[in-house]
């Protein structure tokens, strides 16, 4: 059986079905979309945590559907600019599962991952399946994925 590891940059995949689509992605079908007839190493979604309620519902919904909820502070500067994103742990990670996953699907448009899915193809031979929201999703990672599958109405709320 073909086995595989699943990252969600969450913050990117909300503001850009968001401003695309005006919806929010369903994860359960994207749960069942990226694993089907595949045995799951771990999927894992990375966001940040700013402690209101909507977002912890949400967080215990993600868990309920399988996946691992990664969390980092939201950090708030003094000149009023915001940190928070995941892109190193992401990398980290998909590296860590390379050794074990046939398959590493990247849930993201954020052009930063291009060198993670080219390294993963050239140096782990791995298929990396990139799902985007194709406005919003750089071609630099479209070209270095194995397989680019648009995050659409099929896979939105709705």
């Amino acid at each position: 059986m073909t086995r595989v590891a699943m990252f969600v940059d969450t913050q990117n995949v909300y503001y850009t079905a968001r401003e695309a689509y005006g919806k929010h992605v369903n994860y359960r079908r994207l749960w069942a979309r990226s694993t089907a007839g595949r045995e799951v190493l771990a999927a894992r979604c990375y966001a940040i945590d700013k402690g209101d309620t909507r977002q912890r519902e949400f967080q215990a919904i993600l868990r309920s559907i399988g996946f691992d909820v990664r969390l980092k502070p939201f950090i708030q500067r003094a000149d009023g600019s915001a940190k928070g994103d995941w892109d190193v742990g992401i990398t980290l990670d998909a590296i860590e599962f390379a050794a074990q996953a046939d398959v590493i699907v990247l849930v993201s448009g954020d052009g930063d991952f291009d060198l993670l899915a080219q390294r993963l193809r050239d140096v782990h031979g791995k298929c990396v399946e990139v799902y985007g929201v194709p406005r919003f999703t750089a071609d630099s990672l479209i070209e270095s994925a194995t397989r680019f599958i648009p995050i659409d109405h099929s896979l939105l709320l709705g």
